[in-house]
């Protein structure tokens, strides 16, 4: 079994003054402005000397000038998941929650994610990428139909179409295409929808229950995940143990293989083989009402607070200079 075992909360005070940043300038500010807000409440619930710091709003230099001793991430999508801040904070010897400026940027890119879990051997459903509206008419005859296009950059389920027959392909290009210069076409999988929390970094990376979202008509879009009460969801999922446990070990693999740290969510489609596919990796997941990991923390006796309070703990730099020659 890979799933965690409850580590006792260290001192809130060492953690000295702690910036959550969220906002941000991405189609995904809405809900990183939930998100923030759930966690500053949630941290200043714990004793911690929280702040809240918009990136959307405010500069980089407002952020090195703000006696910050640690940072919480709370930003989805571009300019806060996908490395970019990483690699400032990197700069500014910030330590910070979350993955570091490689492992953000690569799971931030759903083609190269895909590429990576395809050279560990890891199941993703087939696919392409697309930068031209001349292929659309062959791309179905190779991937079959219906299949996924999505815009490879974003997240959220943002521009996400699924395309029904060849006469859908035009329409689902360009509204995918309106959030990415490229657009990805993926291999359709029927099945169940999946997904697993991964805490922790490397070798002591450890998954939480699985657990199953149940979407009206299978459409778990932006409205089911963020705003609908329709949505159903499972913790633990009903699977059975052997199936349970190898869903949550190719979570692990395939968090690890992008080099992920801290935590994140693996999402997965089961199909009716029982056999599950990779759909993509998530290094800055949402803390939402409606999100999932706090979900999976609470089904292991993790409180919201509690987890929030966990991977603050784990912030640090990821990028370490070598040693000077004296």
């Amino acid at each position: 079994m890979n799933q965690t075992t409850q580590q006792p909360l260290p001192d809130v005070k060492a953690f000295g003054k702690v910036g959550v940043l969220y906002g941000g300038r991405s189609a995904e500010r809405e809900v990183s402005i939930q998100s923030g807000n759930g966690v500053h409440q949630a941290l200043l619930t714990m004793g911690v000397d929280a702040h809240l710091f918009d990136t959307g709003e405010r500069s980089l230099a407002d952020l090195a000038q703000a006696g910050f001793d640690r940072v919480f991430i709370a930003l989805h999508g571009r300019y806060g998941e996908d490395g970019t801040l990483q690699g400032a904070l990197e700069l500014l010897g910030l330590p910070y929650t979350g993955s570091g400026p490689m492992a953000s940027s690569l799971a931030m890119d759903k083609t190269m994610t895909k590429r990576v879990w395809l050279q560990h051997g890891l199941p993703t459903p087939d696919f392409e990428l697309l930068d031209a509206q001349s292929e659309l008419r062959t791309v179905p005859d190779r991937l079959g139909l219906p299949l996924i296009l999505k815009p490879p950059h974003e997240g959220s389920t943002v521009g996400v179409a699924k395309v029904i027959g060849y006469s859908d392909m035009k329409e689902g290009y360009a509204q995918a295409s309106i959030f990415d210069d490229e657009v990805l076409a993926e291999q359709f999988i029927a099945g169940r929808e999946l997904t697993v929390a991964v805490l922790g970094e490397g070798r002591a990376a450890r998954a939480l229950p699985v657990i199953e979202i149940v979407a009206p008509d299978g459409n778990y879009d932006y409205e089911h995940k963020y705003i609908s009460n329709d949505t159903q969801y499972f913790c633990p999922a009903a699977l059975p143990e052997d199936v349970s446990n190898q869903i949550t070990d190719i979570a692990v693999r395939a968090y690890r293989a992008l080099d992920c740290a801290g935590w994140g969510r693996i999402d997965f489609m089961l199909d009716a083989n029982n056999q599950p596919w990779l759909l993509e990796a998530n290094t800055s997941p949402g803390m939402t009402s409606h999100s999932l990991v706090p979900m999976a923390a609470k089904a292991v006796g993790m409180s919201y607070a509690e987890l929030c309070v966990s991977i603050l703990s784990g912030a640090a730099c990821k990028v370490h200079s070598p040693p000077r020659n004296s």
